[in-house]
């Protein structure tokens, strides 16, 4: 079975999270919403108070098939900051290991350089933080094993796109047909 570990921190977009982590749950995707910030107690950007499943220090990054980063300010500056993060991630992509981000959060990955060369989308306003980046206003995007996300707006089509990427194009189409919902970046 698959593993996902999705990032928490204050100030994330709680539905941009939450709607990619419930697709894939759906699908019998083991999701952990794994806190950074040393408490799993999470309030996002819109002062929605909700429990990670661990703390960052209590995990085992190197268990996860895709680590998931939710986008929201501050969130993904809080995500940005945390070296241990960072390291996960380094060494998630020289394993090609699956990595998805929305919204801001790609930016992260633009910063540390992980998308140069690749085409990629992001929230309006951070696309000059992707440097090296052929930049797409395309919901979203999958380059290799990264996986971007412009916003909320496409928090679904980002879960039925990883879910198709983890368990195949039928089951993303199984779960969009039970959730109603007639579009996204299933194939």
């Amino acid at each position: 079975m698959s593993k996902v570990f999705a990032f928490l921190a204050d100030g994330l977009e709680e539905v941009e999270c939450l709607a990619a982590v419930d697709v894939l749950r759906r699908s019998g995707v083991e999701v952990v919403l794994v806190s950074i910030t040393g408490k799993k107690e999470i309030t996002g950007s819109h002062k929605i108070v909700f429990m990670a499943d661990a703390l960052f220090e209590d995990v085992d990054t190197d268990e996860a098939d895709v680590l998931f980063l939710p986008g929201g300010m501050p969130g993904t500056k809080h995500l940005k900051a945390h070296q241990g993060l960072a390291e996960a991630i380094v060494k998630a992509n020289k394993q090609g290991r699956r990595i998805a981000a929305i919204c801001a959060a790609p930016s992260i990955l633009g910063a540390m350089g992980l998308l140069k060369g690749k085409t990629a989308t992001c929230y309006p306003g951070f696309e000059e933080e992707l440097e090296g980046v052929s930049y797409t206003r395309q919901g979203v995007v999958t380059d290799g094993n990264i996986t971007t996300a412009r916003g909320l707006g496409f928090a679904l089509d980002l879960g039925l796109e990883l879910l198709r990427l983890l368990q195949g194009a039928q089951q993303a189409e199984r779960v969009m047909e039970a959730i109603q919902y007639p579009r996204g970046t299933a194939r």
